[in-house]
């Protein structure tokens, strides 16, 4: 819901964003009070979140401000903002009863703006009953001239039917899911997120063990309802010791640059489904130097795989799909990485297949924050022959299937921890190729 939160406070008449409440996460109502010296627009808050992924159903609005009886008929006047809402529909009359121009009241109803470009006007259809006037003892958490309470409903996979049902809501299949495989969705729009994380990496070959711990800092931002930005920085620490030799080092890994293009989204009744294309561009940024003969009595090829770079410039093309449904995620992504050498090393070009299924535990249904995420993602890797010195390597080839079972705690609605294991199922790889015996990653991230 952070999404609709943030879409809502760039609106010139809406409060902070901390002020922008979800009162029905289930059922997606929303409430919020504008600044009572803005004039507001029913036409562009429903703008505002189409343009972040939403349709906006309905409206009701409070208002308090002074009655008008005009050539048009009854109008109610906001006194610190000076706009006039027109009062239509059937229950005009009842609501009014003898009350009489200049009179002081609030009125609860309906909200919509009638018209467009300079004809339109904001109008409200009053409840079949009056909601009171002035003087009453109903209490408003703002008792002042243009006070407005508005709740909103945006469209959503939500059982009309089955009310029990406990739906994921839009924007947190985007923000929370997956962990290691992408996703579709583009997380916070004119917003975006830092997800800081930490990997703990153990491979070996043979007497050969190696120990990874992997610093991978990624910022994301969301220009637009269908395009993400994203730059990805490791840092790279790496530790050996075949029983003979030992060290270790430190050094930055290749960077990259993403662009993701949301190409496809449907919301209907049971879920949200998307797709979207990534390209991504891995630059020669990261350290290069492998430890020496000397330093280390191995191959070649497998001292190269010690630096914190699987080789040069590598474009990389991610196709990826999920669909939320009920207390349900699923999402897959099919990923190409062509690599090219630097200093004459590169290990060979990938194809990744990724999976991910994930279920819901909510805190509470009905408000949005503390859902606990239950995940289990699949990798397939396939890497051809590697390179060392313009030559194919015998023995550089790998095929390897991992499990990874993980878990996401959304403990705020912009701030999520995660955690997940992953471990080989099938390793089918070369004898000059590190095969990795886990991979544990922890991180969180930050929207913003």
């Amino acid at each position: 819901m952070y999404n609709i939160q943030k879409a809502v406070s760039r609106l010139d008449y809406a409060p902070k964003l901390k002020e922008i409440e979800i009162t029905d996460f289930q059922k997606g109502l929303g409430v919020f009070t504008p600044k009572p010296d803005k004039p507001v627009s029913f036409a562009l808050l429903k703008e505002t979140l189409k343009n972040a992924g939403y349709t906006l159903d309905a409206a009701d609005i409070t208002v308090k401000g002074t009655l008008e009886k005009g050539d048009k008929g009854w109008a109610i006047v906001i006194l610190a903002s000076a706009q006039r809402f027109a009062l239509e529909g059937p229950n005009v009359q009842q609501t009014l009863a003898a009350d009489v121009a200049g009179a002081e009241m609030e009125i609860t109803g309906d909200w919509k703006t009638v018209g467009t470009g300079a004809k339109a006007y904001e109008a409200i259809s009053p409840a079949a009953r009056k909601i009171s006037s002035y003087g009453n003892s109903i209490s408003r958490p703002a008792s002042i001239p243009g006070f407005a309470q508005i709740s909103f409903v945006e469209e959503k996979p939500f059982d009309p039917v089955d009310h029990n049902d406990t739906s994921l809501t839009l924007d947190a299949a985007e923000a929370l899911a997956p962990i290691r495989v992408t996703s579709p969705g583009l997380t916070v729009y004119k917003g975006g997120a830092v997800t800081p994380r930490l990997y703990f990496i153990k491979q070996h070959l043979g007497n050969l063990e190696v120990n990874r711990q992997v610093f991978d800092l990624s910022v994301s931002y969301t220009p637009s309802p269908r395009l993400q930005l994203e730059v990805e920085a490791p840092f790279v620490r790496t530790a050996y010791d075949n029983e003979i030799n030992s060290g270790s080092g430190f050094g930055l890994g290749n960077i990259t640059t993403w662009g993701k293009f949301r190409f496809y989204r449907k919301v209907k009744t049971y879920g949200d489904r998307q797709g979207a294309l990534r390209v991504g561009f891995e630059l020669p940024t990261g350290k290069k130097t492998a430890p020496s003969l000397v330093q280390l009595k191995e191959p070649d090829f497998v001292r190269e795989q010690l630096t914190p770079i699987n080789g040069g410039f590598a474009p990389h093309f991610d196709l990826a799909f999920s669909q939320a449904g009920g207390r349900f995620i699923f999402g897959g992504n099919a990923e190409l990485i062509l690599r090219t050498e630097r200093d004459g090393f590169r290990m060979g070009h990938e194809q990744r297949l990724n999976t991910d299924l994930e279920y819901v535990l909510p805190r509470d249904p009905h408000k949005p924050g503390g859902e606990l995420f239950l995940i289990l993602e699949t990798t397939f890797v396939h890497r051809t022959t590697g390179r060392l010195d313009g030559e194919p390597v015998a023995g550089s080839r790998a095929t390897e299937y991992y499990l990874a079972p993980g878990l996401q705690y959304a403990a705020h609605p912009r701030f999520v921890i995660e955690g997940s294991f992953q471990f080989p199922v099938v390793q089918n790889t070369g004898p000059l190729v590190l095969r990795t015996d886990r991979n544990l990653l922890l991180g969180v991230k930050y929207l913003f």
